[in-house]
């Protein structure tokens, strides 16, 4: 039987960082697929770096047929990398983009002449590629680069969904979903949290039976309707659960024993309670759990009249991805001026719906019997 599709991505396992920031210990795998008609149409290319491999993939697909199209959904180059290298494989082959990735391939490939090969599409535009196949495609701005696309496939009802639904971690390696996809999704699509329901809306009415990203597995049966779950509750801002998230700096360990006092007060309560060291923890998984929880717990030392760096970091990066509709706490601590709260709160005040609980917890140098009095009283808030 004719396969109506096949995958050509590579996995990718001697990338440490991932977009020069993000911790990836199973590596990434790039995804691309072609998709045969009476036409072939190949589904975006790969990281530069593994171009050859792709394209013998392509070749062993093909066999002694041509590709007729190059989709470009998203112009990020661990997508696009390969795109000069296929067009000189394939010099017959179009190139199908939008106007906003039109304007991007010149950018990026200033030296090679694709002008009168680009096939420019539509919101809501489609190609035929005959033996009843159609590819629709519905531009999804800012999930989360301008030009984005994707492109709903009628013959296997299937979404190739660009970077949405994606997920750190080659697709040889076994591991849960959801961690891998939480921590993809909050680093880097995180802050467009309206674009994402803006595209969620947008592609609702489509009979979806299988979600190809770009990054990571297919998606099929229940594990559709669990990643629509989720994606709503990041696009809306919601937690996940109930937990409470404790992350903390520490210099000389006196604000951790009040960290490690308060998780033991608040876990004995039946409450889940994760603890993050920031100065030793992978700042995106911090990033994320936080996103994940109800309640963050922010403890910190006072360093130079300012946070502790580790915890300014992170504030940071939660502000930046629209950190919102969460119980917050503060812990601080300092030996002659403490003023970490309030340059936390001062970084948070924008942040919108949080809830303080409680007044902030302050530690001269160490714990003493009035500090523990009131962290007693925060766990019995928390």
């Amino acid at each position: 039987m004719k396969q109506l599709s096949v995958y050509v991505g590579v996995d990718d396992k001697q990338v440490d960082l991932f977009e020069g920031q993000y911790v990836v210990k199973n590596g990434v795998s790039y995804n691309s697929h072609v998709l045969f008609g009476d036409k072939i149409a190949v589904i975006d290319t790969v990281d530069v770096h593994f171009k050859d491999e792709w394209l013998g993939n392509i070749a062993k697909a093909v066999g002694k047929k041509t590709p007729d199209y190059l989709v470009v959904s998203h112009m990020e180059p661990d997508h696009s990398g390969s795109i000069a290298a296929f067009a000189q494989a394939y010099p017959t082959a179009k190139i199908v983009v939008n106007n906003k990735i039109a304007v991007m391939l010149g950018q990026y490939f200033p030296k090679i002449k694709l002008a009168d090969r680009l096939v420019t599409v539509v919101d809501g535009g489609t190609l035929d590629l005959g033996g009843g196949r159609t590819l629709t495609f519905a531009f999804v701005p800012m999930v989360h680069w301008p030009e984005v696309m994707v492109e709903y496939d009628n013959a296997e009802k299937t979404l190739y969904s660009a970077d949405a639904f994606g997920k750190f971690g080659a697709r040889d390696v076994e591991e849960p979903w959801d961690d891998e996809a939480r921590r993809y999704y909050i680093g880097i699509v995180g802050k467009y949290g309206l674009q994402v329901k803006n595209a969620l809306n947008k592609l609702g009415g489509l009979d979806i039976a299988r979600i190809r990203p770009l990054h990571g597995p297919d998606l099929t049966g229940d594990a559709i309707a669990h990643a629509l779950e989720l994606y709503t509750k990041w696009a809306n801002y919601e937690p996940e659960d109930d937990g409470i998230m404790i992350a903390y700096t520490s210099v000389y360990g006196h604000t951790e024993q009040a960290v490690r006092e308060l998780e033991y007060l608040v876990s004995s309560r039946a409450r889940n309670v994760k603890v993050f060291d920031l100065a030793r923890s992978d700042w995106a998984e911090c990033v994320a759990y936080a996103f994940k929880s109800e309640t963050v717990v922010f403890a910190t030392t006072t360093y130079s009249a300012d946070a502790f760096p580790a915890m300014r970091e992170f504030v940071d990066r939660l502000v930046e991805r629209n950190f919102q509709n969460r119980r917050v706490a503060l812990i601080e601590n300092g030996t002659w001026v403490p003023a970490a709260a309030r340059v936390l709160k001062s970084k948070l005040e924008n942040c919108k719906n949080l809830t303080y609980v409680g007044e902030p917890v302050t530690i001269m140098s160490a714990l003493n019997g009035d500090s523990r009095k009131k962290l007693k009283e925060l766990s019995e808030l928390l």
